[in-house]
């Protein structure tokens, strides 16, 4: 028998307590979900997602499963395209950049991008006694690339990768994922993963209680933090018709 899956989600976003304007956008859409995080204290950090995120809105659209990966290459070479476009047609936009994690599922399949340090988390509630939380995607940061990183102030957390429509060194990680019944995945922005701790994240998510919910709890979390940066979530839920 042949077994149907069906995604619920649901996002949120605020611009947080400290800054003021959200650099963050985001889509949910019915088969691509996006989140993509402005650089903060570059120009334009909100222009720079809300293109990237446009443009990709675009591509939300049924793939075979076996194309998933090369369609959202495309997709994001699209998105970085966007971006080239803006600054040519107004040069004080040169500088711009935005972070993204994005998920595009076709069935039981999906694949999730990300360029940066916007995240992707999967917690399997069915079938795993901890509820164990997985980070899908990898920070492209300097802690990753250089050795002792973190004995220098500020460089573990320096970006090494953002979408700024250059072409060097900009490309996706892109990480295929099998779903299962039970799957609940977080698409986030690092307003949310870099100031609430990981095991509250993790009982967040494990809960019984609908996207919604999680979601307005996992602001609610960012903001109870001091709500230092913009946090934009995206709370899928994997389920079985």
């Amino acid at each position: 028998m042949t077994v149907t899956l069906t995604v619920e989600a649901a996002s949120r976003t605020h611009q947080g307590l400290v800054r003021r304007r959200n650099e963050d956008s985001h889509h949910q859409g019915q088969w691509l979900y996006v989140v993509a995080d402005g650089l903060g204290g570059h120009v334009a950090g909100d222009i720079a997602s809300s293109t990237v995120t446009n443009a990709l809105a675009a591509y939300d659209r049924p793939v075979q499963a076996k194309d998933l990966a090369s369609f959202m290459g495309r997709a994001i070479n699209e998105a970085s395209e966007a971006l080239r476009r803006k600054v040519r047609a107004d040069p004080e936009l040169a500088g711009m950049g935005t972070t993204l994690v994005a998920l595009l599922c076709s069935g039981g399949e999906a694949v999730v991008a990300n360029v940066g340090d916007s995240r992707a988390y999967l917690i399997r509630r069915h079938g795993s006694r901890d509820n164990a939380m997985l980070q899908i995607s990898e920070d492209h940061n300097y802690e990753h690339l250089v050795a002792n990183a973190a004995k220098v102030p500020g460089l573990g957390e320096r970006l090494t990768r953002c979408l700024d429509g250059r072409n060097d060194g900009r490309s996706p990680d892109l990480t295929p994922l099998q779903l299962s019944p039970g799957d609940r995945i977080l698409l986030c922005s690092d307003g949310l993963s870099s100031y609430v701790p990981h095991e509250r994240i993790r009982a967040t998510l494990a809960s019984d209680k609908s996207p919604g919910e999680v979601a307005d709890q996992l602001i609610d979390l960012a903001v109870d933090q001091g709500g230092h940066d913009n946090v934009t979530v995206i709370v899928l839920d994997v389920t079985q018709r």
